[in-house]
Protein backbone atom coordinates (compact mmCIF):
# COMPACT_ATOMS: atom_id res chain seq x y z
CA UNK A 1 0.00 0.00 0.00
CA UNK A 2 1.33 3.42 -0.92
CA UNK A 3 2.40 6.08 1.84
CA UNK A 4 -0.48 8.24 2.91
CA UNK A 5 0.35 11.47 4.38
CA UNK A 6 -1.39 11.93 7.56
CA UNK A 7 -2.45 8.36 8.48
CA UNK A 8 -0.32 7.89 11.50
CA UNK A 9 1.55 4.33 12.46
CA UNK A 10 -0.59 1.38 14.25
CA UNK A 11 1.80 1.65 16.98
CA UNK A 12 0.98 5.42 17.71
CA UNK A 13 -0.81 5.64 20.85
CA UNK A 14 -3.82 7.71 21.89
CA UNK A 15 -4.21 8.23 25.60
CA UNK A 16 -4.38 4.21 26.11
CA UNK A 17 -4.59 2.70 23.35
CA UNK A 18 -2.67 1.88 20.44
CA UNK A 19 -4.23 2.34 16.55
CA UNK A 20 -7.58 4.69 17.89
CA UNK A 21 -5.67 7.04 15.99
CA UNK A 22 -4.93 5.87 13.21
CA UNK A 23 -8.53 4.71 12.88
CA UNK A 24 -9.78 8.42 13.29
CA UNK A 25 -7.37 9.59 10.69
CA UNK A 26 -8.67 6.93 8.34
CA UNK A 27 -11.88 7.89 8.92
CA UNK A 28 -11.00 11.99 8.02
CA UNK A 29 -9.41 10.80 5.52
CA UNK A 30 -12.10 9.26 3.88
CA UNK A 31 -14.29 12.29 4.69
CA UNK A 32 -11.79 14.59 2.74
CA UNK A 33 -11.49 12.19 -0.01
CA UNK A 34 -7.72 11.65 0.81
CA UNK A 35 -8.03 7.89 1.26
CA UNK A 36 -6.53 5.48 -1.00
CA UNK A 37 -9.47 2.86 -2.46
CA UNK A 38 -7.36 -0.37 -1.15
CA UNK A 39 -7.79 1.25 2.33
CA UNK A 40 -11.52 1.73 2.43
CA UNK A 41 -12.61 -1.95 1.71
CA UNK A 42 -11.21 -1.94 6.18
CA UNK A 43 -13.83 1.19 7.15
CA UNK A 44 -15.83 0.62 9.77
CA UNK A 45 -17.21 -2.23 11.81
CA UNK A 46 -19.34 -4.35 9.35
CA UNK A 47 -16.22 -6.86 9.09
CA UNK A 48 -15.40 -9.33 12.12
CA UNK A 49 -11.77 -9.56 11.25
CA UNK A 50 -10.91 -5.66 10.22
CA UNK A 51 -8.74 -3.58 13.06
CA UNK A 52 -11.47 -0.82 12.82
CA UNK A 53 -14.05 -3.23 13.51
CA UNK A 54 -11.91 -4.97 16.52
CA UNK A 55 -11.41 -1.53 18.24
CA UNK A 56 -14.81 -0.43 17.71
CA UNK A 57 -16.12 -3.45 19.43
CA UNK A 58 -13.24 -3.12 22.62
CA UNK A 59 -14.90 -0.46 23.17
CA UNK A 60 -18.40 -0.94 22.67
CA UNK A 61 -19.20 1.63 19.97
CA UNK A 62 -20.56 1.76 16.64
CA UNK A 63 -18.26 2.97 13.92
CA UNK A 64 -21.46 5.31 12.35
CA UNK A 65 -21.60 7.19 16.37
CA UNK A 66 -17.85 6.86 16.28
CA UNK A 67 -17.69 8.64 12.95
CA UNK A 68 -20.55 11.39 13.67
CA UNK A 69 -18.67 12.15 16.79
CA UNK A 70 -14.83 12.23 15.46
CA UNK A 71 -16.46 14.86 12.59
CA UNK A 72 -18.36 17.03 14.93
CA UNK A 73 -14.77 17.99 15.96
CA UNK A 74 -12.30 17.78 19.24
CA UNK A 75 -9.32 16.17 20.15
CA UNK A 76 -7.90 12.60 19.84
CA UNK A 77 -8.23 12.47 23.14
CA UNK A 78 -11.58 13.95 23.68
CA UNK A 79 -12.93 11.96 21.24
CA UNK A 80 -11.11 8.83 22.78
CA UNK A 81 -12.68 9.77 26.37
CA UNK A 82 -16.43 10.48 24.29
CA UNK A 83 -15.95 6.62 23.17
CA UNK A 84 -15.33 5.49 26.61
CA UNK A 85 -17.59 7.74 27.76
CA UNK A 86 -20.51 6.12 25.77
CA UNK A 87 -19.27 2.76 25.31
CA UNK A 88 -18.01 0.18 27.88
CA UNK A 89 -15.49 1.67 30.09
CA UNK A 90 -12.03 -0.29 30.08
CA UNK A 91 -9.27 -0.54 33.12
CA UNK A 92 -6.01 0.09 32.63
CA UNK A 93 -5.35 -3.64 32.65
CA UNK A 94 -7.82 -3.94 29.34
CA UNK A 95 -5.94 -1.26 27.35
CA UNK A 96 -2.68 -2.92 27.96
CA UNK A 97 -4.40 -5.83 26.84
CA UNK A 98 -6.06 -4.81 24.02
CA UNK A 99 -2.75 -3.37 23.22
CA UNK A 100 -0.98 -6.31 23.53
CA UNK A 101 -3.60 -8.21 21.52
CA UNK A 102 -3.49 -5.71 17.93
CA UNK A 103 0.34 -5.68 17.95
CA UNK A 104 0.84 -9.45 17.94
CA UNK A 105 -2.65 -9.98 15.91
CA UNK A 106 -0.89 -12.96 12.65
CA UNK A 107 1.53 -14.37 14.80
CA UNK A 108 -0.40 -17.99 16.00
CA UNK A 109 -3.58 -17.26 15.77
CA UNK A 110 -6.52 -17.22 13.58
CA UNK A 111 -5.20 -14.48 10.81
CA UNK A 112 -1.95 -16.60 10.54
CA UNK A 113 -2.36 -18.18 7.37
CA UNK A 114 -2.99 -15.04 5.47
CA UNK A 115 0.15 -12.99 6.66
CA UNK A 116 2.60 -15.29 4.41
CA UNK A 117 0.17 -14.10 1.29
CA UNK A 118 0.15 -10.71 2.13
CA UNK A 119 4.08 -10.62 2.67
CA UNK A 120 4.49 -11.89 -0.73
CA UNK A 121 2.00 -9.81 -2.52
CA UNK A 122 3.20 -6.67 -1.09
CA UNK A 123 6.98 -7.86 -2.18
CA UNK A 124 8.30 -7.42 1.20
CA UNK A 125 9.73 -11.13 1.03
CA UNK A 126 12.70 -11.17 3.49
CA UNK A 127 11.33 -8.48 6.16
CA UNK A 128 11.15 -9.70 9.65
CA UNK A 129 7.46 -9.48 9.53
CA UNK A 130 5.47 -11.67 12.29
CA UNK A 131 2.35 -9.80 12.79
CA UNK A 132 -0.08 -7.96 10.64
CA UNK A 133 0.81 -4.67 12.12
CA UNK A 134 4.72 -5.17 11.42
CA UNK A 135 3.37 -5.64 7.60
CA UNK A 136 1.14 -2.77 7.58
CA UNK A 137 4.11 -1.01 8.62
CA UNK A 138 6.56 -1.76 6.51
CA UNK A 139 3.84 -1.97 4.06
CA UNK A 140 3.68 1.86 4.24
CA UNK A 141 7.36 2.49 4.68
CA UNK A 142 8.52 2.33 7.89
CA UNK A 143 10.35 -0.31 9.86
CA UNK A 144 9.38 -1.19 13.18
CA UNK A 145 11.57 -3.72 13.89
CA UNK A 146 14.53 -1.07 13.34
CA UNK A 147 13.29 0.94 15.47
CA UNK A 148 11.52 -1.19 18.24
CA UNK A 149 8.33 0.26 17.74
CA UNK A 150 6.71 -2.29 20.35
CA UNK A 151 9.04 -0.45 23.23
CA UNK A 152 6.83 2.89 23.00
CA UNK A 153 3.99 1.11 23.52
Amino acid sequence: MPHVPGLRSCYAKTARLVYFGRMLDKLRLHTAGNLPPEYQKNLGDAQTYVLDGRCCRFLGIRYADLRERALAGGTDEEILAWAHAHGTPRTDEECHMWNRFLLKLGWRDERSSLLPQRIIDAGLTGKPIETLIDHIEYDEGRDPVGTRAWDSV
